[in-house]
């Protein structure tokens, strides 16, 4: 076990005014998550340069298989930062290096099985995401290098939560700026001036996240923070569950996601490749207003377990009612400015008229719930953060799952390729609505107000970080 050194992250955990506490965490994440932005919107972009609607399809076409490992990696990663957070809150630093160290060598197996697979499943894949004979060949021009950047990918995610866990907010952006600053550097490299089309914006994705991974491993590694990734720590029993319990809910919007993509993308293609090229474009820009806000709402669970472990539950709540009211404001001005430039934005991806059109009509769809999405994020991370496996499972599988693919059917059925694309926001609508009433029954029954730091609640002890 290595020696542990956390005074100034028990500071930050347990004194430091919650104003503060949650910027110092959050302006790290929400920085990194800038960066993923632009490294999301880059492959689109410069793919978009070469002014071939077929090769911007296959991109959104794939964008599924990468989901579900960064859908893996959140399992393991967001799982593992909410048993790690709270086990430090309970002074027990010797299970947080247990989680720590299983985290790390379950991202590499499981990433290694991946690649396997998708690499001889190839054939299938590509009829399952619902490719046409126009975008088949690019698609499985980007698949074949995305396919074995999944041990990097999931182990960078995953160890991009779990170090946030440790107090090193800064540590975590600067992982995520190394490997998508280096993809975003590679892509027009590999796309235009090699003249690789999609094949070089995957290239330039494995190249990213082989960096990124390695700078985590080594971060770890070097006794740079209070965890550890030694085999002496490793163990399954007493670990497993724990972390499986909160990850699967957090994976599973993942998955929800990705398999709500590729309803989505075989419903728009009845309406042909512009439709399909035009939505992947405009749910790049939509993710301005988005991912921002899952950044500040993933940067508070390390703030709001630490806390649930110690049993503050006056800290705890102080910090999830600012989040909220950050939340607010961070959506309303990012919806403002995406909204205003939403034409500008479309237009620098591709000088495509047909797919400008309906771009920006997109867009401003699916911004409309941009100013409020981020309440969502905020309790979702609340609910990870308290151990609320049940509650957290609820809602992963109502806004991309239950709601969100229903109603790309229903709205088509009613409403056309209109329909179709006001799907997500109300499937936000509902998923907001059955957010709330899920935390804070859940809050009151396990951190009443009335709790001072130190005491326990009613039933907390049903609830440990085991």
């Amino acid at each position: 076990m290595k020696p542990q050194d956390t005074s100034h992250e028990n500071y930050l955990f347990e004194r430091m005014p919650v104003p503060r506490a949650i910027l110092v965490n959050a302006l790290p994440t929400v920085a990194g998550m800038v960066v993923i932005l632009v490294y999301n919107i880059a492959d689109t972009f410069f793919v978009g340069q070469t002014n071939d609607p077929f090769q911007v399809a296959a991109v959104s076409l794939a964008t599924p298989v990468f989901l579900l490992f960064m859908a893996t990696g959140n399992l393991i990663g967001i799982g593992g930062t909410s048993v790690i957070s709270r086990a430090l809150g309970e002074k027990r630093p010797g299970f947080a290096n247990a989680v720590s160290s299983f985290c790390f060598y379950t991202s590499w197996i499981v990433g290694i099985i991946f690649a396997g697979v998708f690499l001889v499943e190839m054939p299938r894949i590509l009829n399952a995401i619902g490719v046409s004979e126009n975008t088949i060949a690019p698609t499985r021009d980007y698949l074949m290098y995305v396919a074995p950047s999944a041990p990097f990918v999931i182990m960078g995610v995953a160890f991009g939560n779990i170090v946030r866990a440790a107090g090193k907010a800064k540590e975590a952006m600067f992982g995520m700026m190394l490997g998508t600053g280096l993809n975003i550097i590679l892509d027009p490299l590999f796309i235009l001036t090699l003249e690789m089309g999609v094949a070089g914006a995957a290239i330039a994705t494995l190249i990213g996240n082989i960096v990124s991974s390695l700078y985590f491993w080594r971060l770890v590694a070097g006794n740079k923070t209070s965890l550890s990734i030694s085999m002496s720590d490793f163990r399954i029993r007493g670990v497993l569950w724990p972390v499986v319990a909160i990850g699967v809910p957090a994976a599973l919007n993942n998955v929800l996601m990705s398999t709500s993509v590729i309803v989505l993308n075989n419903v728009l293609s009845s309406y042909g490749d512009i439709a399909l090229a035009a939505m992947g474009v405009a749910t790049k820009v939509s993710m301005i207003a988005v991912l921002l806000q899952i950044g500040l709402g993933v940067s508070i669970q390390p703030l709001l377990g630490y806390n649930y472990g110690a049993k503050n539950s006056a800290r705890f709540r102080s910090v999830l009612q600012t989040a909220i009211v950050y939340a607010l404001v961070m959506g309303s001005v990012l919806t403002f400015v995406s909204w205003l430039g939403s034409g500008y934005i479309v237009n620098a991806f591709i000088e495509d008229q047909a797919v400008y059109d309906q771009g920006v009509r997109f867009v401003r769809a699916l911004l409309l719930t941009g100013p409020v999405i981020g309440i969502m994020f905020i309790y979702i991370n609340t609910l990870q953060a308290m151990g609320a496996a049940k509650e957290s499972l609820v809602l992963s599988v109502s806004r991309q799952g239950f709601i969100f693919i229903p109603m790309i059917f229903v709205l088509n059925h009613l409403f056309g390729l209109s329909g179709v694309v006001y799907a997500q926001p109300v499937a936000d609508v509902m998923a907001i609505l059955i957010s709330i009433a899920l935390v804070y029954p859940h809050l009151a029954k396990y951190l009443p107000k009335h709790d001072e730091p130190g005491k326990s609640g009613e039933d907390l002890g049903s609830q440990p970080a085991q």
